[in-house]
This record gives structure tokens, C-alpha cells and sequence, in this order.
């Protein structure tokens, strides 16, 4: 392993191996550490929401991504016909789902596809169902073309945190380095270590999901199915089950899943004699814990994803809660160790991520209210499921668990201001996000004159001025995480040139240069 690089990362999940490359890309000298000697085949979320495929698009892999896709879309259709849910060509006749809320199908058929929310955000349509074990190989493969090194069966044992940087201590010996990330997983070492607290609400369900071979599957609903014993999924692809029953967390969640106790929930939850022959690998038991860190960093010791966050794996929330973690911290973290940010921005990776944890923990605890087997939840889930019916709450739902509507709160009063920047398609036939996969700045340029790319010239190097023919909004200044930092339909006052410059010095640092008259 190497001594005193910039930063170590601790677990080698996406989110460990997407952060790692964000670093790299921001010039960093990373290493991740992982206790597996191999990758984790445990069966996890199951897709992407769209900033997360979004993120894929703007470091050049969503051609990877899409064919992820294809390959999965495959494997649903076979389930889907060997179910006798699909006949004839892939695609036809199969009702369109948007995934699920409390058990509850959503048909993407209801969705207003002309919501504002849901505007310049269908690019990467093609690239949302990747499961969990899909993405991590494609970003291992990331990380591995960017020079980061990944040493496996290597377990961290304490921390050592300092004023200037962080000994790990490790079953391989210590480990030096300027920083220290745990994306370690929901009973993270690197938390517990350097004592950040954990508060939230205790776990009330035991869930499982494997894939299994089934002797008599027609006995088995397809899709979500609910009822007072408790909720059980079949599909959507071939073998692969998942119960929830509410009897509380599991005796030793660490014992290995047996195919006994598979067929014991299954057949509890959905009321048949149904029988299981064989359990491949990646079985998994889980619960509803819901907790979140009383801070994301202590020193010069970050968390991100599960590590700083876990909650029930409804809707695959978790992956893309931390996939976004990965990408705010990674940026700013390289900023603050290239020199050109102060320490204080990382201060803005808790207050802009916090929130939407926060967020997630309540969305998927109402998730789990609404599948309690009582009388007073049927009643609840009846109403639901009529306001679910209407082409309005289905549209707010699928736009919520997309995460279309994820905003910052950052001054300025342009509605993009915020946001995660749509697909903005240039003159010359390509895309705003091409010009990204470096991981920089971008600033769209529609002035006449250049004047906002001339202004940038003094952060030539981070920020990439991409000009462009007439068009709104006329400039747009984009943080390497997508999100948008400043934009204008004018060129006048706060919103024009003078805008800009104040957000450039409050997110780009101090110019790297200033430009020659």
C-alpha cells in the first residue's frame, strides 16, 4: 500500500470507487482499501435515478451504462415471458413501471411527461437499469483507467486522525495519508472509530432478497404483492425474489442466508406451499434502520454514503444517495488538496448533502408505514393507492424518486440556479456534458462577444468554456457534480458578467491567471 498520499478511501462499493476517480480526475493521489479479496455479489439496488445515470454521462460511461441496460432488459424480458406477463417481440404489450412506492406499482404510462420537473433530463433514459454489482464493476474499470490503485483483503482497525493528516491502522500494517474517507458501509470502522455519532430510529422489519431456482413459480405473484402477512416481490428477473415481514430485525444478521430460510418467509408472506430448489449466490438480510451521522466530517476524516447514511433499501435509494455524496465531496476535497480552495468548502459538502439524506430516511420510513399488515394501514394504503391512481400523484411520486426535483439551496434566482443541469445540446451536434468528462468547471457561452468565456480566462484550467450559437440560457456555469452554480438569459446586472465573476471566486477559488489585455 502507499504512504502519505493525498487520500485513502476506505471500501471499495460505487461510492468508494466513484470518489476515488473524482479525486484522481481533480489531480489527488488516492488509494481505496477493502476488506473483500473480491467484489461484494450480495443482490442490492437494482437501478439508477437520473442524476446518478447523469453523473455516468458526464465522465464519458454512459455508452457503458446503456449496454448494462440492454443486456438486464433481456433477462426481464425472459422472466417476463417465462411468467406468461409478455408474448411476441421484447417490448410489447408490457404495461411501463417506474418502480414502486410501499409495494405499490408505478405506471410510468400516468406520468406527465411534459412536467417542467421532468424537462431536458430523458438523455439518459437508456441508462437507469443498472443493478448495484453492474455499476460497481463499470466504475471499478473507471477508477482502474485513472491509476487508482484498489488493494483488497485489506482490514482497517483503527484511526489515528491528526492536525495534519490520518494513520490507518490496518491488518497490512498503517497507512499514511493527508485525508481519510469511509465509504465503508452502514457499520463503518472509520465512523465508529473517530466517534461520530449515529442517531435514528431502530429497524421494526426483516427483509431478504436472493435469487433462487423455484419448482412451482406460478404460485407466486409477479411484480409487488401485499398483503396483512407481510410484502413479497418475484422479479424482474428470472429467480429473483424479495420478502419484508414485521416481526422485527433478525437474530444475527451476520449468519449466513439459508435456502430454508428463504422458502420459511416466502411461503409466510405470500400464503403458498411454495418451494425453492436452489439459492445462488449474493443472498442478503436486511432491515429498516434509519440512521444518519451527526456529521459528515471530523477533521480530516469524511463519510460518505452508507457509512454516513442507511435506511430499508426501497426504491435502491441508498446507491444513488451515495453515488451523489461521491461526486459533491469528490471535487471539493480535490480543490481544497490542489491548493485553490480554502478548507472552509468542505464545510459546504454536509450542508448540501445533510439535507437530502434527511430527505431519503423519511422517504423510505413512510414506505414502510404504508406496508404494516394492521386494518388502519390497508385504509391508509387504499388512499394512496387512489391518489397514486390520478395522473397528478403519480407525476409527483416518479418525479421524487427519479430525483429530477433535488435541489441546493444557492443564491441566485434563475430556476436552474441549483439544479442538476439538464441536456443541453450545442451547435456543432454535441452535448454540454461531453465537454466534462475531465471533471472540471463548464461554462456555456451564448454571448455575442465571448464576454463570459473572457472573463473565465482567469480560471483557464478548471473552468472549460464550451461557446455556443443564440440561445437560452445565454451563459450557464456548471460545478463538476452537475450541479448548476450560476445562470442568466441576460447579460445585465447581477445576473450577467458581474454575477458570474462573484460566483467563480465563491466556487471556482482564487484565478489561476489573469488575462493578458
Amino acid at each position: 500500500m502507499d504512504q502519505d498520499v493525498d487520500v485513502t478511501v476506505v471500501g471499495a462499493g460505487p461510492v468508494g470507487l466513484l470518489l476515488a476517480a473524482e479525486l484522481a480526475l481533480a489531480g489527488a493521489s488516492v488509494q481505496v482499501l477493502e476488506r473483500l479479496t473480491e467484489p461484494d455479489e450480495t443482490i442490492k439496488a437494482g437501478a439508477l435515478n437520473v442524476p446518478t445515470a447523469e453523473a455516468l454521462d458526464r465522465r464519458g460511461l454512459l455508452p457503458a451504462a446503456e449496454q448494462v441496460q440492454r443486456e438486464v432488459m433481456a433477462r426481464v424480458w425472459e422472466f417476463l415471458q417465462s411468467t406468461g406477463a409478455a408474448t411476441g417481440a421484447p417490448g410489447g404489450g408490457v404495461p411501463r413501471r417506474a418502480g414502486h412506492f410501499a409495494a405499490m406499482m408505478l405506471d410510468r404510462d400516468l406520468v406527465d411527461e411534459d412536467d417542467p420537473e421532468l424537462a431536458g433530463h430523458d438523455a439518459v433514459a437508456g441508462a437507469t437499469l443498472v443493478p448495484q454489482r453492474e455499476l460497481e464493476a463499470l466504475l471499478a474499470g473507471h477508477a482502474a483507467r485513472l491509476g487508482v490503485p484498489v488493494h483488497r483483503g485489506v482490514e482497517v482497525g483503527g484511526v489515528e486522525p491528526g492536525a495534519d493528516g490520518v494513520v490507518v491502522h490496518t491488518s497490512a500494517g498503517p497507512v499514511r495519508s493527508a485525508w481519510l474517507v469511509g465509504c465503508d458501509g452502514g457499520r463503518s470502522v472509520v465512523r465508529r472509530a473517530v466517534g461520530m455519532g449515529f442517531p435514528g430510529t431502530d429497524p421494526e422489519i426483516t427483509g431478504h432478497q436472493a435469487v433462487v431456482d423455484i419448482a412451482d413459480p406460478e404460485q407466486l405473484a409477479t411484480g409487488w404483492t401485499w398483503s396483512t402477512r407481510g410484502v413479497y416481490c418475484h422479479g424482474p428477473l428470472p429467480g429473483r425474489i424479495l420478502t419484508v415481514e414485521f416481526d422485527g430485525a433478525p437474530a444475527d444478521r451476520d449468519a449466513p442466508v439459508t435456502l430454508d430460510e428463504l422458502q420459511t418467509s416466502l411461503r409466510r408472506v405470500s400464503g403458498t406451499d411454495v418451494t425453492l430448489t436452489a439459492l445462488h449466490g449474493g443472498a442478503t438480510r436486511w432491515t429498516d434502520n434509519a440512521r444518519q451521522a451527526a456529521t459528515y466530517r471530523a477533521g480530516r476524516v469524511l463519510l460518505a454514503g452508507d457509512a454516513a447514511h442507511v435506511h430499508s433499501p426501497f426504491g435502491g435509494q441508498g446507491l444513488n444517495l451515495g453515488v451523489g455524496d461521491a461526486v459533491n465531496l469528490g471535487w471539493k476535497l480535490g480543490a481544497v488538496i490542489a491548493g485553490w480552495a480554502p478548507e472552509s468548502l468542505l464545510d459546504t459538502y454536509d450542508a448540501e448533502r445533510r439535507p437530502l439524506g434527511a430527505w431519503v430516511l423519511d422517504w423510505t420510513r413512510a414506505q414502510v408505514a404504508l406496508m404494516r399488515g394492521d386494518a388502519k394501514t390497508a385504509a391508509l394504503r387504499a388512499v394512496v393507492g387512489d391518489l397514486l391512481a390520478t395522473r397528478g400523484g403519480m407525476t409527483h411520486v416518479v418525479t421524487a424518486i427519479s430525483g429530477v426535483t433535488q435541489r441546493l439551496d444557492l443564491p441566485g434566482d434563475h430556476p436552474l440556479v441549483g439544479r442538476h443541469v439538464p441536456d443541453v445540446p450545442l451547435a456543432d451536434g454535441t452535448r454540454l456534458v461531453d465537454h466534462g468528462h475531465h471533471g472540471g468547471f463548464l461554462l456555456l457561452d451564448r454571448t455575442p462577444d465571448g464576454a463570459l468565456g473572457a472573463l473565465a480566462a482567469a480560471w483557464a484550467g478548471r473552468v472549460t468554456v464550451v461557446p455556443d450559437g443564440a440561445g437560452a440560457p445565454i451563459g450557464m456555469l456548471v460545478r463538476p457534480d452537475g450541479v448548476v452554480a450560476w445562470a442568466s438569459d441576460g447579460t445585465g446586472g447581477t445576473g450577467g458578467t458581474d454575477g458570474l465573476a462573484a460566483v467563480l471566486h465563491r466556487w471556482a477559488g482564487r484565478p489561476a491567471a489573469t488575462p493578458v489585455a
